[in-house]
């Protein structure tokens, strides 16, 4: 998904995509490399500047188009993606941190006069450069841009406070050394000052400067690895080996997965980040932090896996390739290192995760009204009975579970008249709703997923018995699919039903089934028919988990939990008005069963994966050096920070219309990683600690619960196949 999400920022994108084949931005890079570095403007820059490309961001009233700081991403996201050459994003930042300013006419004139073409480049606090009564003195280290600008926007520091100024190019004092870069299409110079002069420009905050300059920058890093996964994944559809594409070799499709996973994240973080700019100083902290980490701290290395993934062409001079590597160099250094950024978003993160509000675009209030006046009488009323999944609010019952399930506000998303066909905006409402009541929106466990095939497909006999008690949570439900020799691979069950009088006897073992030691109902696909091909002869029976020949066995996991279980049947009876659909339709259902989640849309939280190490650093549990802790928890939050962002824009997406996208199996399979990354973070912080026993340690009962996470809902491996040929469109064989 490009960093666009609105139809006109999608038109932008597709704008400077246009301009950038027109000039063939690349070849022009290759051609006039040494023009570039030495400041030389680009011959198309009149054109981009004509086009409003570099003031889409800056008002009308100085003659830019009035855009958001939303949409000048997207142009830059696109400038990386097509490397455009030139001055853009150097300039770009300093009209962006200028027009922060609370100078009024100073500002305003040199707005006019970027929106019109005017060149700028920023010289940042890290710098160095003092102030004093002969003027502005002292030597920057390299600066992107400062070669090919017309006036710089320098931080000088007076004392103990910093003050912001604009500087002419041509001024007497200054002295512009163009510096050989990494990066073939954008000049690199240091700028010496000797008692130079400028305009003070007030109001100007130092860390918004630097949040500015950072996330704009992540915005071009973003297009840049989007590039890079887009060309590796052409080129393993094309490229042939062993007389087929390399992208059916499964090493390959990973790999190539993996790659679309970084971009995904890269951009998700980007976008916050500029999305972040206007939030409070920790917020944004928290959205910069992790775009320098989950975005500039990739982009090398998204660079290098497309080189990986090219083979031997990838790192030649003549492959494109080179270009996007160097590019990803020089911002991934301008950035600044990620042990900082790291050690930052730590510091803020002890205080509170990333926010991640939905934008809820309501003009209508009366469904908002409706729901509010049945939690209100809900919240007069309480669930006295514990659940048989856990003892908690979301899964208690009683008198308000009752009313919340005949209201049709358990499974929203469900047909009437057990649940209200919720879309997207009615179920971010709804869990708005249940936030400001104080309440957890009730669950049916794994009956969330296996109830609203049942609803969606069953007999209005199979309804009336079984879907007002799991909505009132006084039945649950498990999901019988996986076997001994089947389970990822769930069509090559074996599990037989075989044909008895009215009804079926079933004989097999299922195993791995999460709860289903606590189940009333199981869901459950077996064999009616041995001699039709593998997903064919598949039916899905409703089994009652108490009958005879039912035997559960739970099997004690790793941490001691057991959760999980082997369920066996011998000649078990299931009446035919037991048959969910029709027989032999088993493998549909299946398939209708595995999307029923995504007809649901939740807000965006946070992961919960820092809590536990925002726990060990403030109980001074760590082994090793506070900072380094700090550090741990940035890495761990801005990952998780950056999927919460995917999800957000996935919901926006939906809200505005769109339907559903690739963001769940992507989000699935970064989230599984985290998970593993997040315990084994955890476990290395406690030290010594760790040779504790579970009994006595959570974070080690947590490691030692970690494939309930990584493999219950389908293995890595799993998802990173059903990422390359589903969305990547890799071959299958």
């Amino acid at each position: 998904m490009p960093l666009a999400l609105t139809a006109d920022q999608t038109a932008l994108a597709e704008a400077v995509s246009g301009f950038a084949d027109r000039h063939n931005s690349r070849e022009y890079t290759r051609k006039h490399s040494d023009r570039l570095a030495a400041g030389e403007l680009p011959t198309f820059w009149t054109e981009l500047v004509a086009l409003g490309l570099t003031g889409v961001h800056l008002p009308e009233s100085v003659g830019g188009q009035g855009g958001t700081l939303d949409e000048i991403a997207v142009v830059l996201a696109e400038a990386g993606r097509a490397l455009l050459p030139g001055p853009l994003l150097p300039s770009v930042i300093t009209s962006t941190i200028v027009a922060s300013s609370g100078s009024e006419e100073p500002a305003r004139d040199a707005l006019r006069r970027f929106a019109a073409g005017t060149t700028g480049a920023t010289v940042g606090t890290e710098h160095g450069i003092g102030v004093s009564a002969a003027g502005l003195d002292g030597a920057s280290g390299p600066v992107p841009g400062a070669a090919a600008a017309d006036v710089f926007l320098v931080a000088a520091s007076d004392e103990d406070r910093t003050r912001w100024f604009l500087v002419e190019r041509a001024a007497p004092g200054i002295e512009v050394q163009a510096c050989a870069g990494s990066d073939l299409g954008r000049d690199l110079a240091v700028v010496r000052m000797r008692a130079a002069a400028g305009v003070e420009l007030a109001g100007i905050d130092a860390g918004y400067a630097e949040a500015v300059a950072t996330a704009l920058m992540a915005a071009e890093a973003a297009g840049v690895i989007r590039w890079c996964s887009d060309a590796a994944t052409d080129y393993v559809k094309a490229r042939r080996q062993f007389g087929r594409p390399i992208g059916a070799f499964q090493a390959v499709q990973h790999r190539s997965a993996q790659l679309l996973i970084t971009s995904e994240l890269a951009t998700s973080a980007a976008w916050d980040a500029v999305r972040g700019l206007t939030d409070d100083p920790a917020q944004r902290t928290h959205a910069v932090a992790g775009a320098a980490i989950t975005t500039l701290g990739h982009a090398v290395h998204a660079a290098v896996e497309s080189v990986c993934l090219h083979g031997a062409i990838g790192f030649t001079w003549e492959h494109d390739l080179h270009l996007y590597w160097r590019r990803a160099i020089s911002l991934a250094g301008l950035g600044g290192g990620a042990e900082s950024w790291e050690r930052r978003l730590g510091e803020v993160a002890l205080g509170g995760p990333r926010s991640f509000a939905v934008p809820l675009p309501e003009t209508d209030t009366s469904f908002r009204t409706w729901v509010s006046e049945i939690l209100d009488r809900a919240a007069a009323l309480d669930n006295p009975h514990p659940g048989k999944i856990g003892d908690h609010d979301a899964t208690n019952t009683g008198p308000r579970r009752t009313l919340l399930a005949d209201s049709g506000l358990v499974s929203p998303p469900m047909p009437k008249p057990w649940g209200i066909e919720a879309g997207p905006l009615e179920q971010l409402i709804l869990q708005d709703e249940y936030d400001k009541h104080g309440m957890a929106q009730p669950s049916m466990g794994i009956g969330q997923w296996v109830v609203p095939i049942v609803l969606a497909r069953g007999t209005p006999e199979q309804l009336a018995r079984v879907a007002a008690p799991a909505l009132r949570g006084e039945e649950i439900w498990c999901q019988l699919m996986s076997e001994p020799e089947a389970g990822s691979d769930v069509a090559s069950l074996s599990l037989h039903a075989t044909r008895d009088g009215d009804g079926w006897r079933l004989n097999g073992q299922k195993i791995w089934t999460t709860l289903a030691h606590r189940s009333d109902w199981g869901l459950l696909l077996a064999r009616t028919d041995s001699d039709a091909e593998r997903h064919r002869g598949l039916t899905m029976f409703l089994v009652d988990m108490h009958g005879p020949g039912v035997t559960v066995r739970p099997i004690t996991q790793s941490s001691g939990n057991a959760e999980f279980n082997e369920v066996f049947f011998d000649d078990a009876f299931v009446s035919d008005d037991m048959v969910l659909g029709e027989v032999g339709q088993g493998w549909a259902l299946t398939l209708e069963t595995l999307a029923q989640e995504r007809l649901f849309i939740g807000g965006v939280r946070d992961p919960g994966h820092n809590s536990r190490i925002v726990g060990i650093i403030e109980r001074g549990e760590y082994a090793g050096s506070r900072e380094n802790a700090l550090r741990v928890l940035g890495r761990i939050s801005a990952r998780g920070a950056a999927i919460s962002a995917m999800n957000l824009r996935e919901t926006i997406r939906r809200l505005d219309g769109h339907a559903i996208g690739p963001a769940t199996s992507i989000s699935k399979a970064a989230a599984s990683m985290l998970h593993t990354d997040a315990a084994a973070a955890a476990l290395e912080l406690i030290g010594p600690a760790a040779a504790l026993s579970e009994k006595d340690c959570e974070v080690v009962h947590h490691e030692l619960d970690i494939p309930s996470w990584v493999i219950g809902g389908g293995t890595l491996e799993i998802q990173l196949n059903t990422i390359a040929t589903l969305v990547m469109g890799l071959p299958r064989k």
